[in-house]
């Protein structure tokens, strides 16, 4: 999310959420490693997305929720987002139930890390070093993204090696497009069905 709004953010602020929002390794990572199953996982997350859902909406109606959790959240949220739109972590959070949902646990896991890994780093090197723009985004930025969404496609468990890179690449490409849908939303879902569409189509 190599973005220029995140220049409303202070970097504390920024650091901080991108602290946040790479924890969320454990999103995919937990899928996979704990070997939970598909209902598992989505039993677990859907209430996680709902009760995230549900303090954004507080957040944005000005209800008394949001004055209970507003000290633990409102640092790192952005100005868009106090504008009328949902924070990050809602978006990350459906999109993951949604993912695991209509792709299969290996595409999953890595469509859903690319996201992870990829947008703290665009929008951290992005924010310090993005001199080549092209509207919100930088191309520092996007290479920044691409690297670990590389290694994420290298080492992605049960992906053929071209699969995984192929799908890096889509991603990142997905990011740096991602001006009007939040890219927490569009990298997983689009990367994800590229790599299911390469796996029916050539490895099937």
């Amino acid at each position: 999310m190599d973005n220029r709004d995140s220049k409303h953010l202070p970097l504390r602020g920024e650091l901080l959420r991108k602290l946040t929002h790479l924890c969320a390794i454990v999103i995919p990572g937990g899928y996979y490693f704990l070997g939970m199953t598909r209902g598992e996982f989505l039993a677990i997350m859907i209430p996680i997305a709902v009760i995230m859902i549900i303090i954004d909406i507080s957040r944005l109606r000005d209800w008394k929720l949001w004055y209970l959790v507003r000290k633990l959240i409102s640092p790192m949220v952005r100005a868009s987002e106090t504008s009328g739109d949902f924070t990050g972590a809602t978006y990350i959070l459906t999109t993951a139930c949604l993912t695991v949902a209509l792709f299969s646990k290996p595409v999953a896991v890595a469509a859903l890390a690319f996201i992870v890994v990829g947008d703290p780093a665009s929008a951290l090197i992005g924010r310090r070093y993005g001199k080549h723009r092209f509207r919100t985004k930088s191309l520092e930025g996007s290479t920044a993204f691409l690297i670990p969404a590389l290694m994420v496609g290298v080492f992605s468990p049960e992906l053929p090696l071209a699969v995984g890179l192929l799908g890096a690449v889509v991603a990142t490409v997905t990011e740096a497009v991602s001006f009007t849908v939040d890219d927490n939303t569009t990298v997983p879902l689009i990367s994800g069905l590229f790599m299911t569409l390469m796996l029916k189509i050539f490895f099937s």
